[in-house]
């Protein structure tokens, strides 16, 4: 399982349940096909093979999407090499690490308190176990820590980032809280990158009441997942910078 998804696979619970819709229905379809049912049902073929395409994309995001987009994203920072980073919910080290490669003379935390029912092997082991797999252990960290509750100073770091994580919060204060936070452990003139499905403009607009210019980035592939899902998910980046002190 490690070797196909070294950074785990997202939603475990929800791959599960699109896969066994796709199947539910796909099986009701058949069966109607060959008239075994006293029943008819019309159309399951469609909901079995978006279910069935929606399980498909996120196997093969997790497998692979997510790591060919963390490198586009973290591009996105014009890096010095030895900046102090900050990883908020950083699951199995996906950005921690690529953050940690960026960052020869720097450092990277990440913090996490790790459910597994967001990700597959969510641990403080598997980040170290994949730090140390992409050589950059001597630059890595991790603690358990709540992002609502960042255990470091003010202005602690050069860059925070956070990659599918802040939405976990399902109370809207808790998020506002989060962003705050990061707002705050953030030096001046620091980097801001948020990835993630839901509450952009939330999040841009809290972080802009915090001292953070912000802006809302998305890309092709954000809009057809947009599309694909009905609205329900709506990922994109916002990216930021603090002001001066």
């Amino acid at each position: 399982m490690d070797r196909l998804f070294p950074y785990g696979l997202d939603a475990p619970p929800v791959v599960r349940n699109l896969l066994l819709g796709s199947f539910i229905c796909g099986a009701l379809f058949a069966l109607d096909l060959v008239d075994i049912l006293p029943i008819h049902f019309n159309g399951l073929i469609w909901p079995a093979l978006s279910m069935g395409a929606g399980a498909v994309a996120m196997i093969w995001s997790s497998a692979r999407g997510k790591i060919r987009a963390r490198e586009i994203i973290l591009d996105r920072i014009d890096w010095r090499g030895d900046e102090r980073v900050i990883d908020i919910g950083c699951g199995r080290g996906l950005f921690t690490i690529a953050a940690a490669r960026r960052v020869p003379r720097g450092h990277v935390i990440g913090i996490d308190i790790w459910q597994t029912e967001d990700l597959s092997g969510n641990g403080p082991g598997a980040v170290i176990a994949n730090a140390a797999r992409e050589g950059v252990s001597g630059r890595v960290e991790c603690r358990s820590a709540d992002m609502r509750n960042i255990p470091f100073p003010d202005d602690s770091f050069d860059v925070v980032i956070s990659s599918a994580a802040i939405h976990n919060l399902y109370d809207p204060a808790d998020r506002a809280r989060a962003i705050r936070e990061i707002a705050r452990v953030l030096a001046p003139d620091g980097r801001l990158v948020i990835s993630d499905i839901r509450h952009l403009s939330d999040y841009a607009l809290c972080a802009r009441e915090a001292g953070i210019t912000t802006v809302i980035s998305r890309g092709i592939g954000d809009q057809i997942w947009r599309f694909g899902s009905f609205g329900f998910l709506a990922p994109g980046l916002v990216l930021g910078r603090k002001g001066p002190g």
